[in-house]
This record gives C-alpha cells, sequence and structure tokens, in this order.
C-alpha cells in the first residue's frame, strides 16, 4: 500500500523520483521521503505531509543526485512520523550512512530479527519493521550489495517489495519482490524501480514484472535478475502505452469525480465490441472448465466484494449454479468444505490485493484447482495465478474510493453469468441477444444517469451536516445499498450502514429518526411493493426517506419523502445504473464537508499487505 521509485542514471533524478511519488500517492500518504547519492554521501528529506511539500522542501534544499529511492508511506508499524517516514538508513554509527532503503509490505518476524540485531549493537531509530531490513542488509554487507540483499531477504517473512542502495556503490540500486508488486523500467543507460509502472510513465516505457522471490540488481548499462532460487532469469519486457496524461485531472475537481464520469468510456471498453457470448472470452481451456464446474467461490475484498455479493443474484438467477461469496480476508483463516468441481473466481482492481491472493492459493491448496479472476490489470499477480481471466479495462483509476473499477467489474461478471448460462444450456439465443443488446446500451444509459448529478447535489447539501446515515435496498439491489453506503464513509467520514429494506424491523428501526437520512434504492422490480411497505415504516418513524426510484415506480416526492427519478429500468442490470447516483451523493457530500476526496485519512488504493 506503500508507494516506490527508485533510479540510477548519468542525469539529475530528482524530478524522476518526484514525478513518480506524486502519481503514486494514492497508494499512501502518512508521510513521504527521498534519498540521494549527492556530494559523495547518502542525503534524504522526508516528511509527514503531502508530496508536494516534500518537493518544495526538496527545492529549498537544493538536493539532487544520479541515484536515488523515494516513497509514499501508508502506516502499519509506527505512528505517521518523521522518524517513521522512508528511506530508512542503517550505518550512520560508522561515519555517514551507508545503506538507504524503502520497503513496501510487513515482516512478520521483525520483532525476532529486531532483537538479533540490537544484540549485534544496531540502534533502531523508529517503530518500523522496515528499519529492521536496512541493518540486515548493512549487517550482511561487506563489497556486494546485492549479495547482501540475497542473504537479508532469505531470513525475511512476509511480504515486501524493496528499493536498496549503498553510498560505496553510488551506481547502482537492488530491488526485491515477495508478495507486492514492483517493477523494473529499462532506459538508455539508466535504469529505474516502482511499485507500479504509472509512475514511470513519460519516463520509459519499457517494463518488467518482477515475479515472488525475484531480486534485480540495477546499473547503468545493464539490468541482472535472479528468481527465488538464485538462478539468473530474463523476464519477458513489456511495452506499457501509459501515459502521464491518463493521471491528468482535466477539467474536474478531484480525481474521483473524473473517474465516475469516465465510467460510459470504461463500461465500452470492457465490452470490448463483443459480438457473441462465448467461454473463450475468458481465456482458452473456459469451455471445459464451465462444463466441469458445479458451483462457484467468489473470492473478494471491499467493493470488489460487493460485486461478488451481486454476481451471486445474477449467477444463481440466470445460470442456475450455486455461488458462495466470501470475504477473502477471513476465508484462509476457517475451515471449509474445498469443492474441487468449484470455480474460484477473485474479484481485484490491482490484481495485487494481498487478502485475497493469499485466500486464491489457500482455495488451490485445497485442491481447487479451476480459477478465474476478474481484474483491471492484465499483467498482475492474480492474472498470473489463474488459469483463466476477463481483463476490466477501466484504466487507471487514482481516487482511493472506487467508482469505474466497480462498474466494470460488474460488467465483467454478467458477462460470465451468460457464459456459464450458454455453456450450462440455459441460455437461449433470444435471451443472448438481449443481454448482448442491453449491454452495449450500458453506456448511454449510464451517461443519462451523470445527468442527473445536479439533483444530487442538492441533497448532498443536506446530508453535509449528518453524522449517520442508512441505505437500504433489496434482492440484488442489497449489494449496491452496501456499496453506497460503503462510499459515503470512505470520503466523507458520516457513518453509514446498509441493510436489506426487509431487516429494517428487525433492529435498524431503533435507529430512525428526523437525523438519519434514509438511503434507499427503489427499481421497477418484482420487491416493489414490498420495498415500498418497508419505506413507509420509516416514515411512521419520522425518517426522512432519500430515494432512487424507476420512472415507472409511481413513488412521488412529498413530505419527508425525497425522490430522485432514475432515467430508465434496466432489468438485470439495473444495480450497474444505480450504482451511480450513489457515487455522486458520495462524492458531493464530501465535497460539502471539505474532505479529502481522493486520499481519505488512513486509508489507501491498492492493498498490499494483509
Amino acid at each position: 500500500m506503500c508507494g516506490i521509485v527508485g533510479a540510477v542514471a548519468q542525469r539529475d533524478v530528482t524530478p524522476i523520483l518526484v514525478e513518480g511519488l506524486k502519481r503514486l500517492e494514492y497508494r499512501g500518504y502518512d508521510s513521504c521521503g527521498v534519498a540521494l547519492y549527492a556530494d559523495g554521501q547518502l542525503q534524504r528529506t522526508r516528511s509527514t505531509d503531502r508530496v508536494a511539500e516534500l518537493e518544495r522542501e526538496i527545492q529549498a534544499t537544493g538536493l539532487n543526485g544520479f541515484t536515488g529511492i523515494a516513497h509514499t508511506r501508508w502506516a502499519t508499524h509506527g505512528a505517521p512520523a518523521t522518524h517513521n517516514a522512508h528511506p530508512h538508513f542503517s550505518g550512520q554509527s560508522r561515519g555517514g550512512a551507508r545503506i538507504a532503503l524503502v520497503h513496501n509490505g510487513i515482516i512478520e518476524n521483525h520483532d525476532e530479527l529486531r532483537e538479533e540485531l540490537q544484540g549485534a549493537g544496531y540502534v533502531f531509530e523508529s517503530q518500523t519493521d522496515t528499519e529492521v531490513i536496512a541493518h540486515l542488509i548493512h549487517h550482511f554487507y561487506t563489497d556486494d550489495l546485492f549479495q547482501a540483499v540475497q542473504q537479508a531477504t532469505s531470513r525475511l517473512e512476509g511480504a515486501y517489495a524493496i528499493a536498496v542502495f549503498c553510498q560505496d556503490e553510488p551506481h547502482r540500486v537492488v530491488g526485491a519482490r515477495q508478495g507486492s508488486p514492483l517493477v523494473v523500467g529499462l532506459g538508455q543507460s539508466e535504469n529505474f524501480l516502482a511499485s507500479d509502472s504509472l509512475a514511470l510513465a513519460g519516463t520509459t516505457d519499457q517494463i518488467i514484472y518482477l515475479e515472488d522471490g525475484d531480486i534485480a540488481d540495477l546499473q547503468l548499462g545493464k539490468v541482472w535478475l535472479v528468481d527465488k532460487d538464485g538462478r539468473p532469469v530474463e523476464r519477458e519486457v513489456h511495452t506499457v502505452s501509459l501515459h502521464a496524461g491518463q493521471a491528468d485531472l482535466g477539467p474536474y475537481r478531484h480525481y474521483m469525480q473524473k473517474e465516475i464520469f469516465e465510467q460510459p468510456r470504461a463500461v465500452g471498453d470492457t465490452l470490448q465490441d463483443i459480438e457473441s457470448i462465448t467461454p473463450e472470452l475468458f481465456g482458452d481451456g473456459a469451455y471445459k472448465v464451465f462444463n466441469e464446474i458445479d458451483s462457484l467461490l467468489i473470492l473478494a475484498c471491499g467493493t470488489s466484494y460487493y460485486a461478488g455479493l451481486t454476481a451471486k443474484y445474477w449467477i444463481e438467477s440466470i445460470a442456475k449454479i450455486p455461488v458462495n461469496v466470501e470475504i477473502a480476508s477471513e476465508y484462509r483463516y476457517r475451515d471449509s468444505v474445498p469443492n474441487p468441481r468449484s470455480l474460484v473466481v477473485t474479484i481485484s482492481q490491482s490484481g495485487e490485493t494481498a487478502d485475497t491472493l493469499a485466500a486464491l492459493k489457500h482455495a488451490r491448496g485445497l485442491g481447487m484447482e479451476h480459477t478465474l479472476t476478474v481484474c483491471n490489470v492484465a499483467t498482475s499477480a492474480m492474472v498470473r495465478e489463474c488459469k483463466l481471466a476477463y481483463i476490466t479495462r477501466a484504466g487507471v483509476e487514482i481516487g482511493v474510493a472506487s467508482t469505474k473499477a466497480f462498474t466494470t467489474q460488474l460488467t465483467a461478471l454478467y458477462l460470465l453469468t451468460l457464459a456459464l448460462a450458454q455453456t450450462k444450456g440455459r441460455l437461449t439465443e433470444e435471451q443472448e441477444a438481449d443481454g448482448l443488446r442491453a449491454l452495449r446500451h450500458l453506456p448511454v444509459a449510464i451517461g443519462a444517469v451523470l445527468a442527473l448529478e445536479p439533483q444530487i447535489m442538492a441533497w448532498a447539501d443536506r446530508f453535509a451536516n449528518k453524522e449517520n446515515a442508512l441505505f437500504l435496498g433489496r434482492g440484488m439491489h442489497y449489494p449496491i445499498a452496501l456499496e453506497g453506503a460503503l462510499k459515503l464513509k470512505e470520503i466523507s467520514y458520516i457513518h453509514a450502514e446498509a441493510y436489506p429494506a426487509g431487516e429494517l424491523k428487525h433492529g435498524p428501526l431503533a435507529l430512525v429518526t428526523d437525523q438519519m437520512p434514509v438511503v434507499t434504492i427503489a427499481p421497477r422490480d418484482e420487491l416493489l411493493e414490498k420495498l415500498k411497505s418497508n419505506m413507509q415504516e420509516v416514515r411512521a418513524r419520522g425518517g426522512e426517506l432519500y430515494v432512487f426510484a424507476d420512472s415507472d415506480t409511481r413513488i412521488t416526492s412529498s413530505e419527508g419523502m425525497h425522490v430522485i427519478r432514475m432515467p430508465e429500468h434496466y432489468g438485470k442490470l439495473s444495480p450497474i445504473l444505480h450504482t451511480i447516483p450513489l457515487q455522486l451523493l458520495a462524492y458531493h457530500t464530501a465535497c460539502a464537508r471539505g474532505t479529502d476526496v481522493d486520499k481519505p485519512r488512513n486509508l489507501a488504493k491498492s492493498v498490499t499487505v494483509e
């Protein structure tokens, strides 16, 4: 969940490091720092402010150098404080720092290593597990940094991506990864490291994605890799057509707003001009796998988990296949009953989500080898771990609160539903044609919902002074209510909970007052009349209802009943359309409250630690 950038070149790399941090700040913004080889020694600047302030400090001090590493932090061990910020140094007691290191991940045996290193005379200046790695590398260092990193990483337990350099070898940066993403960028007589290729956009488009256990030796004219067994290895070089402009805000106030309005394009791209439903959309061999399976196990976290819950309604209704949906962080820590004929589906925006990767490996360890991922990054660990994949094409998502990644996941999962139904002989040609027609119309339908923004902004002003909210949905819209509550929590800091509307009378109704806004998703479906009764239960207790209603539901505004009318009912795909106004409500409420929309407190994007 932290951002790493490293560089070795024959030019000042400071601008490259700082620009990379700006692009990775969404991965962690509790603190940040840069270390460079300058004037014959290691020098660093660290800050608990944002990268923009760090940049000003660097400019004020004139810090520059041709070798360096940089970091944005999401705190795990130790509070957000300057002494806990990366880069960490080791070797100061011998006349100046010799080792500088940045790290993403969690070292599980750091207490044991800390005690051992303290016994060897090392003095710790931070509460981080990262400083343990720096001292351990220094402990093993003689005259070869690469060898010292090999020895040190062999002692580490847990997850890590590291970048490290040494003042005795100033034209060299070494990187290593285990369970956390790290890429190498190739240049002309210069090379780079980063936790995400986005950090290197505009600097290089030649990217190597390191595998677990890889160690990379970056020098001016070469990159040397070894695998987890210490054997020299070559990894494929990818040309990544990622432009710096993809991370530009353009006319929007925040990245979240930009990404909400990119959803028609993102959904359209995810559909890839599909002309027919076929299992092969999910990879070679999908037809055989789909024929062999008799159930699904969906593993995901956060917003992706809610996408999985929605898919359960679709798959069981249309394909008639039983589905279990598990929170990935819980699944591998409980006794479960494995089914070798189950299709294990993981859902992840980044494809590097630590809990989901671990749950996937656990499921495979139990003998479930049929695996498929829905993911936004084609080169991610999740895609490499699964036999089948569907790559959503949401594009770069900078805002911590997921928006376009969620709706493209839902789009892909609906395609999966249709493909499974077809394979099982439960999808007629007419149903396939209707499904494709509805999917192709989605971008236009989403655009019509986005036009509701001015009405939603008026609601947001009413929500801004509230501290609690309730979200209600029924059937396949209940997961959408969960997602709407999560969005409001994440970025406005209003406590929000979601319930199936039929559960009101079993407890949540006790919370309802005129100070508790109750957001209700009201599509025109078979549960509408039941939902109307639940809404009356709220009104009878003086609650204020805020209803997103399909146009022909005959729900109208009245005292205590505020209604925004959706443009059209969209059948099975209605959950995707009802997601959009909930995103806008959360966004504009957060704006009205003055919170940091794109970088909400205590959170970060791409959760690569457990």
